[in-house]
């Protein structure tokens, strides 16, 4: 069957009757993390949410002021999932999130026009397309396309929108001559939806779309990517998406510009004179953490009263500092413990010393500092998740049975 909002894909409200609703579960992500939901299948009468399908996300909305958490089709039904029970026989306004589903039928047209267009005009065929959450892309059969052909595209595409040409839906029996079935799910039931766009293109497809290309307001592309198996995607914006693009980018500017206080023209030579600043700044913090360690390691030796342990914790510095202050010192006689990184925080060790005792003591400094590291030949080093119990390592490390053999 055709949904209503099938029929009239600018409906915001319905009013319908509840069929069913059971018991279910939901396999669902929230923030990353993928959870089960219990909840309820609920089948409405009719029903103004798009059930994924055809490369389209579901609508999101609410079934008598109870939020519908997914839409998905069974056959000829949609199936919304709910977290609270609704009666059956129950008549329930239902209501879509309108600015959701505006950006899907806003990017889904898009994608049709684009998808014909770049055939008509460079014979690109497209084989697959993703309406994503920021950008959507359409996977065209070409191992490439040209800065002038992006151009012409985009050209191409807005002066359709510009000309305000209508979109119209058919309803086709399956055995109609126009129709063809190659690409239909299995489960198919109803009527085949024919997107015509008037004079431009006419394809099978279950989504929701614009009434006319104005409706689009804008598409722009914004690019290019190697896609898969020599073929190019196509990264594009339609319609409200722009508009929020530009207003994003704005805000950028105006930030880019109070920080570098240059004008937008001005920024990427600006950028580039930082980038090089940072770089000779690293340099020579690099050279002065080295010469750095060296003076450590030689006021150590140098000192007639230093003894058999050698501490030291910096909060900058890296592996190549520890390791240079190690080379300094006689580990044959000295046993050496260096840490970098925050006080409490993240950072890295490095034990080194009589291999004996370094192989024995490597393993327990680990464990105390939540860290992976491994050794060999007198040196054990790593990452350590926490340097909170760096001073409880000191008083192990001094008082260990086995540092008295150093």
């Amino acid at each position: 069957m055709a949904f209503q909002c099938q029929r009239d894909c600018y409906m915001k409200e319905f009013v319908t009757t509840v069929v069913s609703c059971c018991p279910a579960e939901l396999k669902h992500e929230v923030n990353g993390k993928k959870e089960t939901l219990k909840g309820f299948n609920v089948k409405l009468q009719d029903t103004i949410l798009f059930p994924e399908g055809g490369g389209q996300p579901d609508d999101h909305g609410l079934i008598a002021d109870v939020p519908v958490i997914r839409v998905t089709r069974q056959g000829p039904e949609a199936i919304h999932f709910v977290a609270s029970p609704l009666a059956v026989g129950q008549e329930v306004q239902v209501k879509v999130n309108w600015e959701r589903r505006f950006d899907h039928m806003q990017q889904h047209s898009g994608q049709h026009l684009l998808t014909a267009l770049a055939d008509t005009m460079f014979g690109f065929k497209t084989t697959s397309w993703d309406l994503g959450r920021q950008r959507s892309v359409i996977e065209l059969d070409t191992p490439c396309m040209k800065p002038a052909q992006l151009q012409g595209l985009e050209e191409a595409v807005n002066e359709k929108i510009r000309a305000h040409v209508p979109v119209t839906v058919q309803l086709l029996s399956i055995d109609d001559p126009a129709v063809r079935s190659r690409g239909l799910p299995e489960d198919h039931a109803g009527p085949i939806r024919i997107i015509d766009i008037e004079g431009i293109d006419a394809n099978m497809c279950c989504g929701t779309h614009v009434s006319n290309l104005s409706h689009l307001q804008v598409i722009k592309l914004l690019g290019i990517e190697k896609g898969k198996k020599n073929k190019t995607n196509l990264i594009f914006l339609a319609g409200n998406r722009v508009l929020k693009y530009a207003e994003k980018s704005y805000s950028t500017e105006r930030a880019m510009v109070s920080i570098l206080k240059t004008g937008p023209d001005e920024h990427v030579e600006a950028v580039d004179k930082l980038q090089k600043s940072v770089k000779l700044l690293q340099k020579t913090n690099l050279s002065l953490l080295r010469d750095m360690a060296v003076l450590i390691a030689k006021n150590f030796e140098n000192n007639p009263q230093k003894g058999n342990f050698f501490s030291l914790h910096k909060k900058e510095g890296d592996n190549e500092f520890m390791n240079i202050i190690a080379n300094e010192i006689n580990t044959e006689e000295t046993l050496v413990f260096l840490t970098v990184g925050e006080d409490k925080g993240p950072g890295l060790f490095l034990l080194a010393g009589p291999s004996r005792s370094v192989a024995e003591m490597g393993p327990w400094v680990l464990k105390m500092l939540k860290g992976k590291g491994a050794g060999k030949n007198g040196r054990f080093q790593g990452k350590a998740n926490s340097l909170a119990q760096r001073a409880e390592v000191e008083v192990f490390l001094q008082q260990a049975p086995w540092s008295i053999e150093i």
